[in-house]
């Protein structure tokens, strides 16, 4: 018997393949660690790509904002805050005037252990940073910047951020199933935006557009926004990682905050893409383990990365831990919404909206891989009344549904991705 891992919470999940499955693994390229992570992050900072050192855009500098990503991302945050603040205040810029600013975007704000595991339980950073959660609703912290001129969205921006002398985003870089690409100006936008440009971004005519979605940036409406909204808010720098299947560190660049960001995607590319020569009729993937499988609003992602190489009529069977649930219940809503209408009806009350309600874009893009075939999930979470309202088939074991889908279509091939969304499968036929 065959057996493979899938990236679940905080470990993985052994699934024993059934008998006669003809398995085809999909992995990333090996991504190369990097042998000193500390030395990396200094010398990027101090050799930034298209801008003077850090210690030099620290001089003379007032106050700074450091915004970092919301718990749902694994950035290694505690390579890069510390000699960053050093950094800083070696600078002259005082320790109570530097800000960290987390982006959560329209998730729930951290509480105090959570902020504490975003910086990596450094003590060090804990008491010299002032940690801010962004509340996108609240209006008193935003500034409004006016509307994008080419498809006029409107521009609320964390107040900190735009006051701040010196202003620097950090992410982590990897294929993102709307924007094409995580990190750098996307933190900006929607991570410290309000709500109604997080809601615009998100309605059906940017989820709808063909150019939204993983790897492209090209064309890509959301990409091209978010390049605006940077340039309106003005001066800002980026810290760019990219991470490893065990979470190490492969890649970092400093810089501008758009030629600091493309460095980083144009490395991440050449690892991100799986060339695959067929479709499948049974595809098993994950939603790539902790923190990313807490929630089902998360888990979405995973669904929607393999559509390439998932057969018309096929079964995607995806396993996530779920230990935080379905999500916000502004999710829950839109999932019983699109439970309660079905598919077409459900996407054509969006089509009609300027605004998307807050999470419904996330249903929107579960439609994605079920307009192709069957979704299926396996959890160890969720209530009887929460698996109502994810729209999709519960399995109670992976090993069954595989063996019921290969039944189905009586091929025995299978698509393995143990890492969920870090990978993108991409279908290129062999050469006949």
């Amino acid at each position: 018997m065959t057996q493979v891992e899938l990236l679940y919470g905080h470990g993985k999940l052994t699934v024993t393949l059934p008998e006669g499955a003809e398995p085809t693994i999909i992995r990333k390229t090996a991504l190369p660690k990097l042998p000193d992570p500390d030395g990396a992050v200094r010398d990027t900072l101090a050799h930034p790509v298209n801008a003077p050192a850090l210690a030099e855009l620290a001089k003379g500098r007032s106050s700074a904002c450091i915004v970092i990503c919301d718990i749902t991302r694994p950035v290694p945050n505690k390579l890069f805050l510390r000699p960053m603040i050093e950094t800083m205040i070696e600078a002259g810029i005082p320790a109570e005037a530097i800000t960290i600013l987390v982006a959560n975007g329209l998730h729930r704000a951290g509480d105090a252990a959570e902020l504490a595991e975003l910086v990596g339980g450094d003590q060090w950073v804990l008491d010299r940073g002032r940690i801010v959660n962004h509340d996108a609703r609240d209006r008193d912290g935003l500034v409004d910047l006016g509307k994008t001129p080419t498809r006029g969205v409107p521009v609320w921006i964390n107040r900190i951020l735009i006051d701040a002398d010196l202003r620097v985003v950090t992410g982590l870089v990897e294929p993102h199933f709307m924007a094409g690409w995580s990190g750098g100006r996307k933190v900006v936008a929607p991570g410290v935006a309000g709500e109604d440009t997080i809601r615009t971004f998100h309605s059906a005519a940017f989820m709808e557009d063909p150019a939204a979605i993983e790897l492209m940036l090209q064309d890509n409406p959301l990409h091209e926004e978010q390049l605006q909204i940077v340039g309106m808010v003005g001066e800002m720098y980026s810290m760019n990682t990219v991470i490893d299947e065990e979470r190490d560190l492969s890649f970092v660049s400093f810089g501008d905050v758009q030629a600091a960001h493309i460095a980083a995607v144009n490395f991440a590319r050449r690892y991100s893409i799986a060339w695959v020569p067929k479709k499948f009729h049974t595809i098993v993937t994950s939603s790539a383990g902790y923190p990313l499988d807490k929630t089902y609003y998360q888990t979405v992602k995973g669904m929607v990365t393999p559509r390439d190489v998932l057969e018309p009529g096929g079964t995607l069977i995806i396993a996530s831990e779920l230990s935080e649930g379905l999500g916000s219940p502004d999710f829950r809503a839109s999932q019983k919404r699109f439970v309660a209408l079905g598919m077409d009806a459900f996407l054509d009350t969006l089509l009609a909206k300027q605004f998307a309600d807050i999470d419904e874009w996330e249903t929107e893009m579960q439609l994605k891989p079920m307009r192709i075939g069957t979704v299926q999930l396996y959890t160890q979470g969720l209530t009887d009344d929460e698996r109502a309202d994810t729209g999709i088939e519960i399995v109670d074991s992976v090993e069954d549904a595989i063996a019921a889908s290969i039944a189905r279509s009586g091929d025995p091939a299978v698509a393995v991705i143990p890492e969920g969304p870090y990978i993108i499968p991409l279908l290129r036929p062999a050469a006949c």
